[in-house]
């Protein structure tokens, strides 16, 4: 069976620990032939992700703080001067303050909001803007640029909070990015994941809960798989998703269809 990313190269900014989304989407991407960098973004990361490098096999990691436009410039100038010509971008940034997380959504501090919307959403333009131009050539197949966002951003999710705010600007911002990177043949867009139980949704209170009712109320009753998202991802990635851009691809075993559900 041939593999549907074989020949290109795939930039994964968020890989953070095993249990990332990011990591799950690194390992298919590997597997289906494709070139992975990965980024860390200080150096007090730089160890974990480097060896988190080293098992997946993945060609290499570098460094880039998303919020910082120096750091993103560096990245590019490294990979153009490497030579590299990408076709796959994975954002999988997000970070809200855990006290935002926790007290209602009205009293979310206005430092936190920018904070959230920052890390969260800006990130992705900023990301874009300083990759898009490493891109293969439009009459190459051009690129694909994907981010992971969450049906808190169109529906309350309580605790979820200034991130879902985000989520919805995030969302806003793939529709934009489409329309404005389409003519250059970069597709952009959003996996909307389950609920997975990852290191930073341990952030959100009663997140435990969150599993529960959902794996209760999802038509397949179940939690979402990270090799599910993983796989949507080599979708988006590959020729197969050659005509699919400024969309929100859910995979999240049915949850965003359901109103209510009836409880046993």
């Amino acid at each position: 069976m041939p593999q549907l990313l074989a020949g290109k190269t795939a930039l994964i900014l968020g890989v953070a620990n095993r249990w990332s989304l990011a990591y799950a989407i690194a390992q298919a991407f590997i597997r289906e032939g494709a070139k992975v960098i990965l980024t860390y973004q200080s150096d007090r990361q730089k160890l974990t992700v480097e060896e988190l490098a080293a098992d997946l096999k993945a060609h290499q990691a570098l460094p880039c703080d998303v919020t910082q436009d120096s750091q993103l410039d560096a990245l590019a100038a490294e990979l153009k001067n490497q030579g590299t010509i990408l076709n796959c971008v994975v954002h999988s940034i997000a970070f809200a303050n855990r006290e935002d997380l926790a007290r209602p959504f009205v009293e979310t501090s206005r430092a936190g909001f920018a904070l959230a919307q920052d890390v969260s959403a800006y990130s992705l333009v900023a990301v874009a803007r300083a990759t898009a131009p490493l891109m293969a050539a439009k009459d190459q197949g051009g690129g694909s640029i994907i981010t992971l966002t969450y049906l808190g951003s169109t529906r309350v999710i309580e605790n979820y909070n200034v991130m879902g705010v985000a989520k919805a600007a995030l969302e806003a911002a793939v529709r934009y990015l489409s329309y404005d990177l389409g003519a250059s043949n970069i597709r952009v867009n959003a996996i909307s994941a389950g609920a997975v139980k990852t290191a930073s949704a341990r952030g959100i209170r009663d997140f435990s809960k969150m599993l529960e009712g959902a794996a209760g109320m999802a038509p397949l009753k179940r939690n979402t798989d990270p090799a599910e998202v993983a796989d949507a991802a080599v979708f988006l990635a590959s020729d197969l998703g050659r005509g699919v851009t400024g969309n929100i691809l859910y995979v999240d075993a049915g949850m965003q269809i359901m109103g209510f559900a009836r409880t046993e």
